[in-house]
């Protein structure tokens, strides 16, 4: 797979606009079969917890670098990584500045991070989770935002009937794209569908959502509006006035990341704090290659999976609160 950045080289282009990402025309890569496997270290529900992933080979890999954006570029279908399935409240994230950015819970001074139930929701109401090689980059000012990139991969809500597992890696159709603003910087929320859900056929764009789950998309903006404001914080803003985008102007906005990706995987581009380091993207001789023994070794110093630990009863309670 190293292959795949062979045209990185200093000074290389890279494309940073969205219209000419997605209307260039090139040989499309085959739809690509992969498999891939996690494994959990420490205690469930605390803050040793780590979910690693590997692929069909039982080679360690990072979900961020590692995993193909598509699992079939001809038909613009994505991989998606499951960071929370739908209904729970623990805030997994893929952990962009660790070693193999393995999937652990987000901490907010020093305690586990839990979505309050603001009512009438219940936890997360889509399978939440990111594409791999994307990158919202926060030097780059969006110009529809007007905002810089969150410094993450790009955000999926997976809208199908079907509930899915943390860590898992889903095939989905890309139908819409929302653009939040969160505490002034862009972050992007994709809508998609998992192809293998029985919905899938039924749904090819934004408007078919409209049509065949009427009130879903507007319990998007108010989750998505109002679910930090128990934490003290206002509530998030929107571009376009609220308005989803359709299935177009979301693929392009994904092929923008996934140009900003390549720039950081080629360091084209300042990492930050971000962990690069990848078993099968950059070649031997990158300070972004990280070896068979060096991911085991970082995998090892985490604790065996041990007992799941309780989550507090706190997490099941509603908040209420008057809409403004």
């Amino acid at each position: 797979m190293r292959n795949l950045l062979s045209d990185c080289q200093p000074g290389a282009n890279v494309l940073f606009r969205r219209h000419p990402s997605s209307r260039t025309k090139r040989q499309q890569k085959p739809a690509i079969n992969m498999s891939f496997s996690v494994e959990e270290r420490g205690n469930p529900n605390s803050l040793s917890y780590r979910l690693f992933f590997k692929n069909a080979e039982g080679k360690y890999i990072s979900p961020f670098h590692d995993i193909p954006i598509y699992a079939d570029e001809s038909q613009n279908i994505f991989h998606m990584v499951v960071e929370v399935p739908r209904w729970t409240n623990a805030k997994m994230e893929i952990a962009t500045k660790d070693l193999l950015n393995p999937i652990k819970q987000d901490v907010k001074k020093g305690k586990l991070r839990y979505v309050a139930n603001v009512f009438p929701h219940k936890g997360y109401i889509w399978n939440y989770g990111a594409i791999p090689q994307t990158w919202e980059d926060p030097a780059h000012k969006d110009a529809d935002t007007d905002c810089c990139g969150d410094n993450d991969p790009i955000d999926v809500c997976e809208i199908g009937s079907q509930v899915c597992s943390r860590g898992e890696v889903i095939k989905v159709k890309v139908l819409g794209i929302l653009a939040m603003i969160d505490e002034g910087e862009t972050d992007w929320k994709v809508i998609a569908i998992n192809v293998d859900d029985p919905e899938a056929s039924e749904m090819n764009d934004i408007s078919d959502v409209k049509r065949l789950k009427p009130g879903f998309l507007e319990a998007t903006v108010d989750w998505f509006r109002r679910y930090k404001v128990p934490d003290g914080k206002p509530e998030n803003r929107f571009a376009f006035s609220e308005e989803f985008k359709d299935k177009n102007f979301a693929i392009d906005v994904i092929k923008s990341t996934h140009s900003f990706w390549k720039a950081l995987i080629c360091q084209q581009t300042k990492s930050g704090e971000l962990s690069c380091k990848n078993t099968c993207i950059s070649a031997g001789d990158s300070p972004y290659c990280c070896s068979a023994d060096e991911a085991q070794a970082a995998v090892c110093e985490m604790c065996p999976c041990g007992k799941e630990e309780p989550i507090p009863s706190s997490v099941d309670k509603w908040f209420y609160y008057e809409k403004k």
